[in-house]
This record gives structure tokens, C-alpha cells and sequence, in this order.
């Protein structure tokens, strides 16, 4: 059968490649083996394929035979388009039956295309057909493994079934594997180039093919490990699809409840092994705000509050103000409003709230609400602007427009666009009607308003005046004196943050324009988030929320110019004093019942340290009669004397001897055997213990370099990290051959064969489908360093 492959590709060399390389490249391809997996078969059929190419290479006359047909192939492959493409085609029809064939990955084509097809082909035996795949396989030309290899799959081969390639068995493990792994190949090569949807269907076709054969769970194992790495970026891309993308959109809603599960919520402690920790998950959700609509937020954040966490508690009544306010629904309002009453019994929400029932039209509340409030700066901001003014309420609503504008709006997909008209708002005759519906209802409904016991869906609203109370319409004017097309003033924009979609240019999924939190400050944060949620008591106000709302909402906006303006105030009824006499009389109540619980507190101080006195004083009386009766030992007693040592202390020369100190021969000599000899013991002792149960990678620094170093390093604590450890046992090492490198006295190559065992435990398991017990032939490349040998390369 004809194969896509050239002898100068098998060997990666190109045409004009001289003996010396051939030879080189021969020998080193030849000592490159495959992964472990593979069968003798496979290994057979590839070196099979090596040292026919070398054979035929290495000969001049072949060679110019080969070479006059390759150069005449290549040619004819340019001027006739996909032939060779068509001609695979038809032969891989003819080779397999109508039937179930598996679905190939997104990213890759139907037909083999011109631009990915090797220019010429060689004949191999059938036998060879997984040997020529698994170096198809090694050159990266994944997209052509999956098409030459997935006819084999389904059972349907006549070929294969008849063993026409060999032990049917045997080579259709071999093909499952090969296919497995360019689909996981293909997938992190995808994911490399920022194409994550289609990255996660190679990967997914990949598992489900080896689910489906139930064979290689490690494999299996790394492409699931991949699949989570991979879901944040997935679900950035699918949220950043176009409105009519709905199916794909909501795929990436699904997703991201998938991950708010498995951690457990926003500031949960789980694990949903995308490799995230708290920090980087905020920066996470903050990122993939902007790509969510108002509504879609509110869904989210309001089934992620009942876990229940502060954080998306939070995040529900920016989606509610924002709802309510763009799409003029004041409920929604309501429901924020009693949603930040719940906060405020923990934190200092008092400006959120302020805005809120200024929206209501509860302009009493929202002064009495700024005077709790302890952010300065938007207080010192609202002030300057309601200078002239009996109260501080045209400074709110130039606040609160701005806040909506610069702070709100942004962070919602639907909204973003959207311009803050506190004038239309007011306007629109429906949520003239819903005000002036609630202004009519009982002022009995406002102490249930300020209870702690409130849910998501309350059935009640509070009463209070609102801009239009008593016939007077509350009005102000912005400084600046811009005005928007309804003739009312707008005031300027402060900047917004902007981030860009995750298919940009840019592959970093956590970088973003919000400055980011330290980790101390973090977990500060979520420490005192949690006494406070636990304990029900009141934290300070610059804490879990103030957190949010710095490095989310940044609420931070330049004073604007002061502007006098006039406000009619509103007069005090007497229904109004008699209610806050009733208020001073039951805070008289409060405060005595305050006194009683404070003196049976302090009876049980009293009576918790008496307790205490008399356990140290008991200790103090045992202590004082062990002195005074001398010291007792028990047991048999070691027979020390001070006229000599109880130990043998070791001459400092034998320590100094001990010390490994590379030799004169080592630091300035050739790389002899035996030397090579004690370098492989020492990285192979070293391997054992990095790799063990103990996961102690401090050995590798004494005996490897470079890149190296680096990986070996990282998979130790990779393994740790996974609950996974490796038991090796190397029961012989040869040393066969060493090279030194003519140009640098300080490098060389070792060829060694090792005998090894590997038991892979995971999770406390052994796994024997990754376990083996091999004679491996492998090649170190020794680098000295300070005078002393160190590996810096393996291949085997």
C-alpha cells in the first residue's frame, strides 16, 4: 500500500543531507523508542521502516535512483493538485466497509488537502502500516493519522479483521492508540493557536474513543486532566459568541455552572481541577462579566447566593439595580434593596443601598442611608455637589447617575452601550405607577423591611416619600452642564475598563485591565468574610465586599466642579416625631435588656477564671514537690560517664572524604565509564525518591541541568499535587557506549541500557495498565557544570 512518507522525512533529514548526517540521524532515530504502550509489533514496524530508508539513502546508487523519482513525484504532486490525496482516498474506500465511523474533530478535513499532504509517497508492506502511522505520528502530521487511521476503528475492515496487517488484536490496539494520541496531539496544538472549541472536541473524540475501547487509562486520565485545564477558556470563547449563537452561548453558561459546583461557589473551596486557585477564579469571574447580559448575571449570581456566599450575593444586586433600572422594572429594585438589608448586617453596603431606594423614591431612607455610609470619598464627592442644598440629595443622583454609568453598566453585555437618564427613568409612566403604589402602602411594612430574615423573593415593600412626594418634584442639574437628548443634564464619563475576547491575539486567560489582588489580601478577605458569615456578626466595612467592589467596580470618581443648586425640603409631620419617640422608647428597652446580658456574661467570666486559678495553682504545688524530691528516672538507664564519650566522633577529614568532591580527572578530564557509571546510579537514586511517595525532589539539582531539570522537577510536583507516585526499581545498568563531543570538551553521550520497573500508584492504587518492566535502551547527554557532570538530555 502507498504511504505519505518519504525516506528523507522518516529520517527528518533534508535532500541534500550528507553521509555523516544520515548516519547520525539513523542512530539517533533508532534510539528514540515510542511510548511504552505501543507493542513489539509497532516498534518492529518502525524500525523496519529507519533502516529501510537508511538502506536505501546510504547506498549512491539507490540514492540517485530514489532521488530522480523523488524530485520527479514531488513535481508531478505541484502541477496535478490533490492526486495523491484522491489516490488515498479511493484506496482507503476500497479497504473498508459502509458502517459507524468516528466523527473527526473539528479542525481537521474530509479530504487530505494539498497545503497538509506530503508532496511524495512510499510503497510498505501491510505488516508496516503501524509503524508508518506512528512516525506520521512523531512528525506531527496528526490530521493525517486521524484520516489514515479511522477506517480501522469501527470493526468494519476487512482488511484488518482477516489479519491482513497482522494479529488483529495486536494492531488494532496499536491503531486505538496512535489515533488517541494525535487527537490529544491535535487538541493541545489547537488549544496553542486559540481555537478552544475546537481544541475541546479533538481532546473529547480522543476519550471517547479510548471510553469506548476500554483500554489506556492513562492516556484517557491526560485528556480529562486537559479538558479541565481547558474549560475556562472555553467558556470565555462561547460567552463572547454573537447574540444568535444562543446554543453555544448557553453551552457556556453550563459549563461555568459545572466549575461553580465542583469548587463549590465563587469563593468555594473545591477542587474543579482547572488548576485555579481562589485568586486567580475571581479574576476568572470578573473577566467573563462583561461577556454576560444583565439577565443572564442575575440567574447565575442569585442561585449562587443561596449556597450561601457573600461574594455572589453581591454580584446579584449590581445585575438587579442594573436590570431594574436599564429595562424599568423597579421590583427589581425592591428585591436589591432588601437583598443589601440582608448585607448590611455584615457589611457596609449603606451607599448601595442609598441608590437604590433613592430609585424607589424613598429619599428619606436614602439620607439616612449615606449617613451610615463610611466611604468617604463618594461622601466627601456627594457633599461638595449639594452645597446650597437643605439635604444631600442632589449629590446622590449625580453620584448614583454616575455610578450606573461608569461603574454598572459596564460590566454587563446588554448594557455596556446603554446611557443613564435618571430624568427618563422617572419619567417612564410605569415606574411612576409602581411609586406611587408604594408610597400608598403601610408604614407597618417598614420595620419588616429592615428585618434580618429576608429572602430573594419578598412579597413586601416598604413605604416611604420619594421625588415626588407631597407634590414637589426633586430636580438638580450637573455641574459640567452637558445635557443628553432628553434635554436633561448628563454628567462626563469617567474611563471604563475594557477586556478583550479570548480568541484575541493575546492567549493569556487571566490578564485584564482591573488591577489584581495579592493573595495575602485575598485570603484576608475570605477569612474575615467567613467569621463573619459564620458568626453572624458584623465585620468592618472595608472587607470581602470592599474587595469586590475595589478591584470589580473601582468606585473611585474625580469631584466635579461645585454647583449651587435648590432643593424644596420637605417638612417633618408629626405621624413622623411620635414614630421617633417610639424608636428612642424601644432602643431604651433594648439598651437595658443589654445591661442583663452583659452582667450574667460577666458572671460567667468570673467564674470560667476562678476555675483556671486553681488548675495553675495545682500545677504549681505538683511542680514544687517534684523539686524538692529530686529528679526520677525510669526504666534502665544508659551507662554514661564524663571520662569519655558515650559516642565515636568522626575524624573531620572522613566528613571532608565524604563530601562527593569531583575528582581532577572528573573537573578537567574526558567523561570515562565508570564516571558515567556513578552519574546514571545518581539520577536513577535521584529519580526514585522525586518520583516516590515522598515526592523529594531536592536530589535533582545535584544531578541534572537545564530543561531537563525543570520537567523532572515539575512532574514531581505534579504527581504530588494529583495524589499520584511512582515506584521504580532498576535491577541492572550497562554502560555501551560514550562519546565525547570533539567541540566541547564539557559535553558528551552516554548509551546505557537500564533495566526498569515502574508501579504508577494513584490515589493510593496501583494502576497496572501504566505499570511496566522493560530493558530500556537509553541516551544521556552529559553536560559538565563547576566541574561536575550533570544530564541535561534523555532519549529512549
Amino acid at each position: 500500500m502507498q504511504i505519505p512518507l518519504d525516506y528523507y522525512r522518516i529520517l527528518g533529514l533534508p535532500i541534500q543531507a550528507t553521509s555523516e548526517q544520515l548516519r547520525h540521524a539513523h542512530r539517533d532515530r533508532t534510539l528514540q523508542l515510542p511510548r511504552r504502550e505501543y507493542s513489539e509489533a509497532a516498534i518492529n514496524a518502525r524500525r523496519e521502516l529507519i533502516d529501510e530508508a537508511y538502506a536505501i539513502l546510504s547506498d549512491n546508487a539507490q540514492r540517485q535512483v530514489y532521488d530522480a523519482r523523488f524530485l520527479a513525484q514531488s513535481y508531478e504532486s505541484q502541477t496535478s493538485g490533490n492526486g495523491l490525496a484522491s489516490s488515498l482516498d479511493g484506496q482507503l474506500t476500497s479497504a473498508s466497509l459502509d458502517g459507524e465511523m468516528l466523527s473527526a474533530p473539528r479542525g481537521t478535513v474530509e479530504g487530505v488537502s494539498t497545503d497538509t499532504v506530503p508532496i511524495s509517497s512510499i510503497e510498505i508492506d501491510d505488516a508496516q502500516l503501524v509503524g508508518a502511522l506512528l512516525i506520521l505520528l512523531e512528525l506531527g502530521e496528526y490530521e493525517l493519522v486521524l484520516r489514515l487511521g479511522r477506517p480501522f476503528l469501527t470493526g468494519g475492515n476487512i482488511g484488518l479483521a482477516s489479519g491482513q496487517y497482522g494479529d488483529p488484536d495486536i494492531v488494532g490496539a496499536d491503531i486505538v492508540l496512535t489515533v488517541a494520541l494525535a487527537c490529544l496531539e491535535l487538541g493541545r496544538e489547537q488549544w496553542q493557536q486559540g481555537l478552544y472549541e475546537s481544541a475541546a472536541e479533538s481532546l473529547e473524540t480522543g476519550q471517547e474513543l479510548l471510553r469506548r475501547e476500554g483500554v489506556f487509562a492513562g492516556i484517557r486520565g491526560d485528556i480529562q486532566s486537559d479538558l479541565y485545564k481547558l474549560r475556562p477558556y472555553r467558556i470565555l470563547e462561547l460567552l463572547a459568541l454573537p447574540d444568535d449563537r444562543q446554543a453555544s452561548r448557553y453551552q457556556g453558561v453550563q459549563l461555568l455552572q459545572d466549575m461553580l459546583n465542583e469548587r463549590g461557589g465563587i469563593d468555594g473551596s473545591g477542587d474543579d481541577q482547572s488548576g485555579l486557585n481562589t485568586d486567580d477564579f475571581l479574576r476568572f469571574v470578573q473577566q467573563l462579566r462583561t461577556y454576560l447580559t444583565a439577565e443572564e448575571q442575575q440567574a447565575i449570581f442569585e442561585a449562587e447566593a443561596q449556597r450561601p456566599s457573600a461574594v455572589a450575593t453581591y454580584l446579584a444586586v449590581y445585575s438587579l439595580i442594573a436590570r431594574g433600572f436599564a429595562y424599568r422594572l423597579p421590583d427589581l429594585l425592591r428585591q436589591a434593596k432588601l437583598a443589601l438589608v440582608r448585607l448590611g448586617n455584615r457589611q457596609d453596603v449603606s451607599l448601595e443601598r442609598a441608590i437604590c431606594v433613592l430609585l424607589l423614591g424613598q429619599t428619606e431612607e436614602a439620607t439616612q442611608s449615606l449617613e451610615r455610609s463610611h466611604e468617604y470619598n463618594a461622601l466627601s464627592f456627594i457633599r461638595e455637589n449639594s452645597e446650597g442644598s437643605p439635604d444631600l440629595l442632589p449629590g446622590l443622583c449625580l453620584y448614583a447617575e454616575r455610578w450606573l454609568q461608569n461603574e454598572v453598566f459596564p460590566h454587563f453585555r446588554d448594557l455596556a452601550e446603554r446611557q443613564v437618564s435618571l430624568k427618563g427613568f422617572f419619567a417612564d409612566e410605569h415606574v411612576q405607577a409602581y411609586l406611587e403604589e408604594l408610597a400608598t402602602r403601610p408604614d407597618a411594612q417598614q420595620a419588616w423591611t429592615d428585618s434580618a430574615s429576608l429572602g430573594w423573593s419578598p412579597n413586601q415593600s416598604n413605604g416611604a416619600d420619594h421625588l415626588y412626594h407631597n407634590g414637589r418634584h426633586y430636580s438638580y442639574a450637573h455641574p459640567n452642564g452637558a445635557t443628553n437628548s432628553d434635554g436633561y443634564h448628563v454628567g462626563s464619563q469617567g474611563a471604563t475598563a475594557t477586556l478583550d475576547a479570548p480568541a484575541g491575539a493575546d492567549s493569556n486567560l487571566y490578564s485584564s485591565t482591573f488591577p489584581p489582588p495579592t493573595a495575602e489580601r485575598v485570603a484576608q478577605r475570605v477569612s474575615k468574610a467567613q467569621v463573619a458569615e459564620k458568626g453572624g456578626r458584623r465585620s468592618r466595612p472595608n472587607a470581602w465586599f470592599k474587595f469586590w467592589q475595589g478591584s470589580l467596580f473601582g468606585r473611585s470618581l474625580a469631584p466635579a466642579s461645585s454647583a449651587s443648586t435648590s432643593v424644596a425640603p420637605s417638612s417633618p409631620t408629626a405621624m413622623g416625631r411620635k414614630r421617633t419617640s417610639r424608636s428612642r422608647t424601644r432602643r431604651r428597652g433594648k439598651e437595658t435588656g443589654l445591661r442583663i446580658d452583659r452582667i450574667v456574661f460577666l458572671a460567667a467570666i468570673g467564674i470560667v477564671g476562678l476555675l483556671a486559678f486553681w488548675m495553675v495553682l495545682g500545677r504549681i504545688f505538683a511542680w514544687l514537690g517534684d523539686a524538692l524530691a529530686g529528679p526520677q528516672l525510669e526504666g534502665e538507664q544508659l551507662e554514661i560517664t564524663l571520662s569519655e564519650p558515650f559516642m565515636t566522633i568522626p575524624d573531620p577529614a572522613e566528613i571532608e572524604a565524604a563530601v562527593p568532591v569531583p575528582t581532577e580527572a572528573e573537573a578537567t578530564g574526558e567523561l570515562t565509564p565508570d564516571i558515567a557509571m556513578s552519574v546514571i546510579e545518581r539520577w536513577l537514586a535521584a529519580k526514585v525518591d522525586a518520583m516516590g511517595e515522598s515526592h523529594n525532589a531536592e536530589a535533582l539539582e545535584d544531578v541534572l541541568a537545564g530543561e531537563l531539570l525543570t520537567r523532572w522537577t515539575n512532574r514531581s510536583q505534579d504527581d504530588a499535587f494529583n495524589n499520584q507516585y511512582w515506584n521504580y526499581l532498576h535491577s541492572s545498568l550497562e554502560i555501551v557506549d560514550v562519546i565525547w563531543s570533539e567541540d566541547d570538551p564539557d559535553q558528551a553521550i552516554v548509551e546505557a541500557n537500564v533495566q526498569e520497573k515502574g508501579e504508577v500508584y494513584i490515589g493510593g492504587e496501583l494502576s497496572a495498565d501504566d505499570s511496566y518492566d522493560s530493558l530500556v535502551n537509553v541516551r544521556y547527554e552529559f553536560v559538565r557544570q563547576d566541574g561536575v557532570w550533570k544530564i541535561q538530555g534523555v532519549q529512549s
